[in-house]
């Protein structure tokens, strides 16, 4: 099996739709103890109904990166586009679901009542909420959960409802907060298989933030390396495992050798006592 994507691999995914096309993005946060340089010059191209990892330190501008995208924060130079249109057009348009790293779930509103909220907001009539709530908690397998309180659920069965929640209505992409970060190892390596599923049922493109090279290995496509603030794109892993790979896949030569790479990227020119 190749895992780096090969020159073939790289002139198909070239052709798809680009969902995101970022060129030469750098923010800097104005701060009391002055200037704050959480980017620095990130070009960046995502094809269609990719699965998209970004990996780094603490502190080295994940989450800026995915907030710039859905723009919740504004680079303070070069540009991207969302779906051909401007961060802040694809915001108005609803062209993202959003999934935190905590569920952010309201207890005093059910399940259901949870899910419905954006559909709420959005002006969607009760009975489409109602279709749309029972269709995405079916997707997450949690049909019977409905009139439950997150308080009933454990905390894996609360970030999917969170995920059911960003894709209510049907988003074109899915940001995503590392948003198994307080799981433990068997329910995370649970969800890890339930999203792959998901993603492979509804095609959406994924940009998922994560500090576990597994995991990154595991869900994506293509793996974005990133440095220390300012924060950099120090390597790009394009990865052709199948759709439908289960977590035994984990211990084939082919896993570990491109998470070896990861690795190595990770600590090429970098220390995390900075």
């Amino acid at each position: 099996m190749n895992i780096v994507a090969d020159a073939t691999t790289a002139v198909s995914s070239s052709t798809r739709r680009l969902a995101v096309d970022v060129s030469n993005v750098s923010l800097t946060f104005d701060t009391a103890d002055g200037k704050v340089e959480a980017l620095s010059d990130v070009s960046l191209q995502i094809a269609d109904g990719e699965f998209v990892s970004f990996i780094g330190p603490s502190g080295c501008g994940k989450t800026t990166m995915l907030r710039v995208i859905a723009d919740l924060q504004q680079p303070t130079s070069g540009s991207l586009t969302v779906n051909g249109m401007t961060a802040e057009q694809a915001r108005l348009s609803r062209a993202y679901g959003y999934v935190f790293q905590a569920p952010a779930l309201f207890p005093w509103r059910t399940i259901e009542a949870n899910l419905k909220l954006p559909l709420e907001i959005m002006g969607y009539s009760e009975g489409e909420q109602k279709v749309l709530a029972a269709r995405y908690l079916a997707l997450v397998n949690l049909t019977g959960f409905e009139r439950k309180f997150p308080w009933q659920l454990s905390g894996g069965m609360q970030q999917r409802v969170s995920i059911a929640r960003a894709l209510s209505f049907d988003p074109a992409l899915l940001l995503m907060d590392e948003p198994f970060g307080a799981l433990d190892e068997i329910v995370r390596d649970h969800l890890n298989e339930q999203l792959l599923k998901l993603w492979d049922k509804t095609r959406k493109t994924v940009l998922f933030v994560t500090h576990s090279i597994p995991e990154a290995v595991f869900l994506s496509t293509k793996i974005v390396v990133m440095s220390p603030r300012p924060g950099r794109i120090t390597d790009i892993i394009n990865c052709n495992f199948p759709r439908d790979r289960t977590l035994e896949i984990r211990e084939t030569p082919e896993f570990i050798a491109i998470a070896q790479r990861v690795r190595t990227g990770l600590r090429a020119g970098q220390s995390y006592d900075e």
